[in-house]
């Protein structure tokens, strides 16, 4: 196999991609095939198992160069296709079906979650370098450097502050933006910074927050402003902790769009029955809002709040892109890089860690909360 993708690193660029594609479809083409044929009893299916186990191991003696690895490709899958043959005459072929498209994500989840999971949370009690166990060493630097301290708190006040006014912010424009004349075009506008990176979003608004020496002409929107209304510029990125709201105001502006839409279309659900009675009940907007619409979308501002809770606390990209951390504006995520490129895996780790704990409960509560929505249902 290194030998394929040594081989593959030496072509160029556009004739890497072709083979990528064409490895892709042979490993899609794969899964059906072990998911639709293999299970599948009769002669002919049992000659194309036949024939895999012929061609099969011919193609890993290719590609691996082994015959060792061709001998045991050639041994697991005809000891595989025998079973699955076995079993598909006794009328259980759908559950190789069932293991079949549920093997790969699986592997996946395992590959890509569970296992860096157990890794992280290993190297969190580990020595730099990972080769010694120091026990809580690693939380007790978070916990009781002053720095590290503010970097956490920074985490909560970002989790504080941002599902919040996003959620407000997203309810108000759901609210008076439906039903009005050019909806579509309003929606767009305020769903617009979603469809941004958030690095591009943080280029943009290190822009908005730039500022120059007060006998330059201001580039940056603010200072512009500031220096029109004859003030002195002001570095809105250096000034602690101003500038950490500062950078809350780029999430916010992002997330907004994303609560409006589903708040908005949440609004749409609630039975018009309701608002109907409550209007003749004789209460007024206000009240219609407060004891009809949002008892009715109660779900989906859940949804939102853990959603964009969940985004805050792993918020890295706006930090890293607009100060790197500096001036007492790093949170948990950037911190978490910053030590891992510093070479203090197992700090960063313990950081990783810190970051994970606080997300449980948010997730946690989530499902919790859809598993009582669908008991109601």
């Amino acid at each position: 196999m290194s030998a394929f993708f040594s081989w593959l690193a030496q072509l160029p660029a556009l004739a890497q991609v072709p083979i990528v594609i064409l490895a892709f479809g042979v490993v899609v083409g794969a899964i059906l095939f072990f998911v639709e044929i293999a299970p599948r009893s009769g002669r002919g299916y049992t000659i194309i198992r036949l024939a895999v186990c012929v061609l099969a191991p011919l193609l890993i003696l290719l590609v691996a160069n082994s015959y060792t690895w061709a001998i045991i490709g050639a041994g697991a899958l005809g000891l595989g296709f025998f079973y699955i043959d076995y079993r598909a005459r006794k009328g259980a072929g759908y559950l190789f079906q069932l293991v079949g498209f549920l093997a790969p994500a699986v592997i996946l989840l395992g590959i890509g979650l569970v296992i860096p999971t157990i890794q992280t949370t290993v190297q969190a009690f580990m020595s730099a370098r990972g080769d010694r166990f120091v026990g809580l060493d690693n939380f007790a630097w978070i916990f009781t450097q002053p720095e590290n301290v503010r970097i956490v708190l920074n985490t909560v006040v970002w989790v504080l502050i941002v599902p919040t006014i996003s959620t407000i912010a997203g309810l108000a424009y759901a609210v008076f933006i439906d039903k009005s004349r050019g909806e579509k075009y309003f929606k767009i506008l305020v769903f617009m910074p979603m469809a941004i990176s958030l690095v591009g979003a943080s280029i943009i608004w290190r822009f908005v927050y730039t500022a120059r020496p007060a006998d330059q002409e201001q580039i940056g929107l603010l200072n512009q402003l500031v220096v029109m209304f004859g003030g002195q510029p002001v570095d809105f990125l250096s000034v602690s902790p101003f500038n950490t709201l500062f950078l809350i105001v780029i999430l916010i502006w992002v997330q907004t769009g994303f609560a409006m839409v589903v708040l908005s279309a949440a609004i749409k659900g609630v039975p018009t029955e309701q608002m109907e009675a409550a209007e003749l009940d004789g209460t007024n907007a206000w009240e219609q809002f407060v004891n009809v619409t949002v008892p009715g979308i109660r779900s989906a501002l859940v949804v939102v709040l853990t959603t964009i809770s969940i985004v805050s606390l792993k918020v890295f990209d706006i930090v890293r892109t607009t100060t790197a951390g500096s001036n007492e504006t790093s949170v948990v995520a950037n911190e978490m890089y910053t030590q891992f490129k510093n070479f203090e895996q197992g700090r960063s780790a313990a950081f990783a860690l810190v970051l994970f704990l606080l997300v449980l409960p948010i997730v946690v509560y989530n499902a919790r909360q859809i598993k009582k929505q669908r008991e109601i249902r």
